[in-house]
């Protein structure tokens, strides 16, 4: 995901999550179709072959990341308003040259910092 936003600069980076029972076993990634460097809007058929991808392996999704280059580092009003899928929100933003990644779950509008460990 990291190497994902890095190569997106300035532009957000974007991809869904996949694995079984809130474990991780595929980051795939998505382009971002927009021409705006604080939106994303996954490019649909590349979002609906990831889908299938996801399905036919016997996975779940369980997560969509996008990064803020530009920060913030938690979700923004936009990102609240327009998520779709009952899953975890992982957000990458970078301060100086380090990202940094963190997690969030919404709830009827609420948002919840969730506890995420990253593996390399």
């Amino acid at each position: 995901m990291q190497h994902h936003a890095e190569n997106a600069v300035p532009m957000e980076a974007c991809g869904l999550i996949a694995g079984k029972g809130g474990l991780v076993q595929a980051v795939l990634s998505v382009t971002n179709i927009t021409q705006d460097p604080k939106t994303f809007l996954m490019e649909p058929r590349q979002q609906l072959k990831a889908f299938e991808w996801i399905e036919s392996r016997g996975m779940e999704l369980v997560g969509i990341y996008h990064s803020h280059p530009a920060g913030p580092e938690t979700l923004s009003p936009t990102d609240v308003g327009e998520a779709a899928y009952p899953v975890v929100q992982v957000i990458l933003s970078r301060e100086g040259d380090q990202w940094q990644t963190r997690g969030f779950w919404i709830e009827t509008g609420q948002v919840f910092e969730v506890r995420i460990k990253v593996a390399h």
